[in-house]
């Protein structure tokens, strides 16, 4: 197939949007289907794609929002016809997309993959948040389908309007996080001994991720373990802020790769309050990495986590039973617990992970899209020379 990804986040970026796109692109080129990238011009790389411009958001330039490209898109898709379109992103130029497929006959699938909507309530604008869903809510039902990567979200989007929902797991890549990379060097930097309990936060470091109870766990631990390590990976519009109020903990930045599954392993218990996933792809490289994983029992937590047996799966949002149970957690002995997050990491391959999007992305390719050109597109259609 010939396969375009429309994105506003992207290899180099370190998140878990463009994690999961970077594995599915190469997964599926593997598969040796053709597949074009289109992204900010800023994430530009020696691949081939279209980039467009783009802008950043205030306070946070790290997250980026395309520009509206429909015309262009579709003299580009007019001249290669594309079999199918994934636009992973909702901004201005996924929404660009969808409307420029939809002009051409092209099917458009969407992925949901970030809870903006909740977002704004972080960002001291609840008032949009009605208004942040509604827009969503159009932008995805223009679409053939949707992928959601959890059904918990897929229920929540379907209480609210969503339709054509199709649920497309993640995986974790077991070879580059491991047990094995854990570095008694690193935890020397940190401070840390043999017998010392570490505890590690990994993302972006920013409003949204709860970075309050996070805190307040660390510093709960550490009344109870003195030589206790607490280790923030990530950068984010909080870090300044964490680094000069809490310098008793160690912020490393972005780490990616082998720095980064380093990291991981050297760490004992991982802690995850965010109530604002969809997924949580650090959730998965932490229990692959065999770590004792606190988080919330929904998302990734709740379809890979067995409370007690592989990690531990907290009531959602109770910020008293996850304190306990990350404390408890730190002190102790989790190393069987531990063997078996590994174990069951091992269970989720990106491969299948692929194979299964494959599939869904072929079945769209030859289903009736069910939509009539109207007045507008078609004059816009027969116009392309204009722009090409």
């Amino acid at each position: 197939m010939r396969i375009t990804f429309v994105t506003d986040t992207y290899s180099p970026q370190a998140n878990g949007v463009a994690t999961t796109l970077e594995r599915l692109v190469k997964g599926l080129r593997e598969r040796e289907h053709e597949v074009d990238v289109i992204r900010p011009a800023v994430l530009a790389c020696d691949e081939d794609g279209l980039k467009v411009p783009s802008v950043g958001l205030p306070g946070y330039k790290d997250v980026r929002f395309g520009f509206p490209m429909k015309l262009v898109l579709q003299a580009r898709w007019f001249k290669k016809r594309p079999d199918v379109i994934y636009v992973a992103t909702e901004t201005p130029l996924g929404a660009s997309a969808i409307s420029a497929a939809r002009a051409l006959g092209i099917p458009a699938a969407s992925g949901f993959h970030t809870n903006f909507q909740q977002y704004m309530a972080h960002y001291q604008l609840p008032l949009l948040e009605k208004a942040t869903m509604k827009y969503l809510r159009h932008v995805h039902n223009r679409s053939s389908c949707t992928f959601v990567p959890s059904r918990d979200v897929i229920a929540e989007l379907e209480h609210r309007g969503f339709e054509n929902l199709e649920l497309l797991p993640k995986g974790v890549d077991t070879k580059l996080f491991s047990p094995k990379k854990r570095s008694h060097l690193l935890r020397r930097e940190w401070g840390a001994g043999e017998s010392s309990v570490v505890g590690l936060y990994v993302g972006r470091i920013a409003a949204e991720k709860n970075l309050p109870l996070i805190l307040k766990t660390f510093l709960e631990i550490q009344k109870l373990i003195p030589d206790f390590r607490g280790v923030f990976v990530g950068d984010g519009p909080k870090l300044e802020e964490l680094k000069a109020n809490y310098p008793q903990f160690i912020y490393a930045g972005v780490k990616r790769g082998e720095e980064l599954a380093e990291h991981y392993a050297s760490a004992d218990v991982f802690v995850f309050p965010s109530t604002t996933e969809t997924f949580g792809n650090v959730t998965m490289e932490a229990l692959a990495s065999g770590l004792a994983v606190v988080a919330y029992d929904y998302a990734a937590a709740r379809q890979h986590i067995r409370n007690g047996e592989n990690g531990f799966a907290v009531p959602f949002d109770s910020e008293e039973a996850f304190l306990e149970t990350a404390i408890e957690a730190a002190k102790s002995d989790v190393s069987e617990l531990r063997k078996n997050a590994r174990s069951s990491a091992r269970k989720v391959r990106w491969k299948k992970v692929v194979k299964r999007f494959e599939k869904q992305l072929s079945k769209l390719t030859t289903e009736d899209s069910g939509e009539i050109l109207n007045t507008n597109d078609t004059e816009q259609t027969r116009s392309l020379s204009e722009v090409s």
